[in-house]
């Protein structure tokens, strides 16, 4: 949303932004699960890089779902004409819990029952092996390796 109005595109498919305030999910969900070990904001580097700083802080490897990540379609189609991956694109208005395993389902419906938690899936699990690693199975099967975002980020949003 924020590249298609600075530069001026103007595609079929209305792209709105996922700026929101994210105080009230975050507090039913710590209410429902206070276990919760981690919440981050992918807003810097998106997804990917989020999700590299936290492995790497807590020494863990993380196994990622292609298919589970909510992606609208409309951000997919532009990411594809443009060339970008969506999972380094910032999100500002979405968040990443990690959770006991044995919690997740029950935290995963509280979102799900939040306006600003409707989409939220369970993406991936913490592991022990591959330390510091995110590998994502994609949706042929295979695996690939998430790094971190390596140059300018684009687009910048603060």
């Amino acid at each position: 949303a924020v590249l298609s109005q600075r530069e001026g595109f103007n595609f079929r498919d209305v792209l709105l932004s996922d700026c929101a305030p994210l105080n009230d999910l975050t507090k039913r969900m710590l209410d429902a699960c206070p276990s919760i070990r981690c919440m981050r904001d992918p807003t810097r580097g998106g997804l990917a890089t989020t999700l590299n700083e936290i492995a790497s802080m807590s020494n863990v490897g993380m196994v990622i779902e292609e298919e589970r990540i909510p992606v609208r379609e409309s951000v997919k189609g532009i990411c594809e004409l443009l060339g970008l991956d969506p999972l380094y694109l910032a999100n500002e208005g979405k968040l990443i819990a990690i959770c006991p395993s044995e919690e997740a389902e029950r935290l995963l419906e509280v979102m799900k029952n939040h306006p600003l938690g409707r989409d939220a899936e369970i993406i991936g699990r913490v592991t022990e092996e591959n330390a510091k690693r995110i590998i994502l199975t994609t949706l042929i099967g295979g695996h690939r390796i998430l790094d971190m975002l390596t140059g300018m980020q684009f687009p910048r949003i603060c």
